[in-house]
């Protein structure tokens, strides 16, 4: 089994360097994966209101029979339940369908702000953590600018920004603002899902180099930036390999390789996108 390096978060707690996601598994699929990667050694995994796996997730981790105490589950606020006393019922909901008695780290999955009420969700988070019922509260897919203004107006900081992050979208700007901040990158889309990433020639000269295959060197790359990638997968022995990234190193120059390119979004832009 693999032992994971952890990041110490702003708030004292600690975040395990790579994780499982989940996004698009059904409850049965997500059992199954959750249960193999905790076997492997996996320690983070990620879930949320809408990938409506919560039940199969919590039920994984209740099969797996690793101590509670040793992972991190995460789970996300939905766009519909922003709001002080939406986020309390919404966390209660989620709560409930993972089965457990408080979550390790919780989101703002989208900041809407059109709708204008992520600082009210966050101030509710505030409280799910003074309770103790959740140990560690972020975002995703915020901008520096929503993360100033959650900063401003109650003080607190997110410990993680969970965004969309790799090669053809390093996000230099968001990550040198998280450092300065003291909070971690999460990747979501890791390998770039629905790109040609994987099969990019400088992926696969640099993958040659070490004897590895393409997605390893990318999740290294995500590594060394100092963020923390949740690739999915539910076949055990993928994520076996996406485990096995602990082995080797990218020189400068292999680092600078697969971001020597014109950079773009895959998915949704923070400041316009709306999911409910």
């Amino acid at each position: 089994m693999i032992n994971i390096p952890v990041h110490t978060l702003n708030d004292g707690t600690k975040l395990p360097a790579l994780g499982l996601g989940t996004w698009p598994m059904n409850d049965v699929q997500a059992e199954e994966a959750v249960a193999a990667a905790l076997g492997l050694g996996y320690r983070l995994i990620d879930t949320a209101t809408n990938y409506r796996n919560e039940t199969g997730v919590g039920r994984g981790v209740a099969r797996a029979g690793v101590p509670r105490e040793e992972i991190v589950v995460t789970t996300k606020l939905p766009g519909r339940h922003h709001g002080y006393d939406e986020t309390l019922a919404s966390f209660e909901e989620s709560r409930r369908r993972l089965g457990l008695d408080h979550v390790d780290l919780y989101l703002i999955h989208w900041p809407l702000p059109r709708v204008d009420r992520y600082v009210d969700s966050w101030r509710a988070m505030i409280k799910l953590r003074e309770d103790g019922l959740v140990r560690s509260i972020g975002v995703s897919n915020f901008t520096a600018e929503h993360i100033e203004r959650l900063e401003k107006e109650t003080g607190v900081l997110p410990s993680v920004n969970q965004i969309e992050l790799h090669p053809f979208f390093p996000q230099d700007d968001l990550r040198a603002f998280h450092e300065a901040k003291g909070i971690v990158t999460e990747s979501w889309s890791p390998l770039g899902r629905g790109s040609a990433l994987l099969h990019d020639p400088a992926v696969a000269s640099v993958a040659k180099a070490h004897g590895v295959t393409p997605a390893q060197v990318v999740l290294r790359w995500h590594l060394q930036l100092g963020a923390v990638p949740i690739p999915k997968s539910s076949d055990p022995d993928r994520q076996r390999a996406n485990l096995d990234v602990f082995g080797f190193e990218l020189d400068p120059a292999q680092t600078r390789a697969l971001t020597d390119r014109a950079h773009r979004r895959l998915g949704g832009d923070p400041q316009a996108h709306e999911e409910f």
